[in-house]
């Protein structure tokens, strides 16, 4: 009768404990459907999202909302923190943004993400449906500002995995005043007329990792604002779009630098640049230091190697000025591929603040099957290796 008792006392603790497990386990795991959400791409579904990120945010154990297969349709939302834990987003769906553009305002932002730490995100896909908007820009009639399809704003230790982003209005992701951030495997996919859409556009943070990427354009693949430092992409595919650019940079007088920037084992398929570092033809107190393009491939890129320090569009603020952000330590290692014009490496560097430190190392690009060539202004640097054009530093 003991031994009985025991083990009923046995089972009864261990159903006990498993039920405790699995209510916890529950309460862990938010789908939006169970919160009100429809996967019918016609019913908004701003209001359950933010229920269930209500629910998860608050939750003392780490969460992960679920977004099942369907279309959901959500208009500019905001996921606010400091959230108690973390939260993973697991997305077997689509988000899809109002058809009329304007249901957006000029908030700049579709889903913003602030002060959320620890967040994960895998999967899913963003459909923007940004085709009106860009019309509204091209038309020349008063149009909002436009929104960024995904940004996070003061956010730490994050994962960005395996998630598509087709037809923003303006950039896909936005990584803006964060530490450690992780994209990899994912696509961001706009036609290469859309104006300003920007696959990834990255400033004032710091540890950002992007690997495994693939950005077709109809802006920057990558841009790299200032503040940026620790950046590292590998494993990219570019193009079409406007390249992989640092910049543009110097447009304030007190700006921060950009530092210790790595791209390695990319390929430029199409695009208007390769690599480029960009700045505006004014006083600056900015800088680019420490950066490193190599093991790169350029197939038909226009400008595959490029740094200029004399951009002013439309001749406005800038006439008659140079560039004050000093541009310094960085190389070009095993560049190879085809221009689609006949200069193919153009340093056009500011006369009162020279480039200096420019290293080129096995460079090797050819236009029309022949050898391409390279302008140098304001530069100083050395060159090793195979090179093509001929070096003119």
């Amino acid at each position: 009768m003991a031994k009985l008792t025991t083990v009923s006392s046995f089972l009864c603790l261990f159903f006990i404990i498993s039920f405790i497990c699995i209510q916890a386990s529950n309460a862990a795991n938010y789908n939006v459907v169970r919160f009100g959400a429809k996967p019918d791409g016609k019913t908004e579904a701003t209001k359950a999202f933010l229920k269930t990120w209500e629910s998860a945010c608050n939750s003392a154990t780490a969460s992960t909302i679920y977004i099942p297969k369907g279309r959901f349709l959500l208009k500019a939302t905001v996921f606010r923190g400091p959230c108690k834990n973390r939260i993973t987003v697991r997305i077997d769906g689509t988000l899809v943004a109002p058809l009329d553009y304007r249901a957006l305002g000029n908030s700049g932002y579709w889903i913003l993400f602030i002060e959320v730490n620890g967040i994960s995100i895998f999967g899913g896909k963003l459909d923007a449906k940004g085709a009106g908007f860009w019309a509204c820009r091209r038309s020349g009639k008063n149009c909002p500002v436009g929104a960024r399809s995904i940004t996070f704003n003061w956010a730490d230790n994050v994962v960005i995995s395996g998630l598509t982003s087709i037809n923003s209005q303006l950039s896909h992701l936005v990584i803006n005043s964060c530490n450690n951030v992780v994209v990899r495997n994912v696509k961001l996919i706009a036609p290469d007329q859309s104006p300003n859409t920007d696959g990834i556009h990255v400033q004032t943070s710091t540890g950002v990792t992007i690997t495994g990427s693939t950005m077709q354009t109809g802006d920057d693949c990558i841009s790299i604002g200032p503040g940026t430092k620790n950046l590292l992409m590998r494993d990219i595919k570019c193009g079409p779009g406007h390249g992989v650019s640092i910049g543009s940079l110097g447009k304030e007088l007190n700006e921060a630098g950009v530092q210790n920037v790595t791209l390695t084992n990319a390929v430029f398929t199409g695009s208007d640049n390769g690599v480029r570092i960009k700045s505006w033809a004014r006083p600056s107190k900015g800088f680019v230091r420490n950066i490193l393009f190599q093991n790169i491939v350029m197939r038909n890129v226009e400008s595959p190697i490029i740094i200029d320090q004399n951009y002013c569009p439309n001749n406005q603020n800038c006439p008659r000025q140079s560039s004050g952000v000093k541009i310094s330590k960085v190389t070009y290692r095993n560049i190879r591929g085809t221009s689609a014009t006949e200069e193919a490496v153009t340093f056009d560097c500011s006369p009162s603040t020279p480039c200096s430190g420019i290293r080129l190392q096995d460079i090797k690009l050819t236009y029309m099957k022949m050898a391409a060539t390279s302008s140098c202004k304001n530069i100083v640097g050395t060159s090793s290796g195979e090179l093509m054009p001929q070096s003119c530093i």
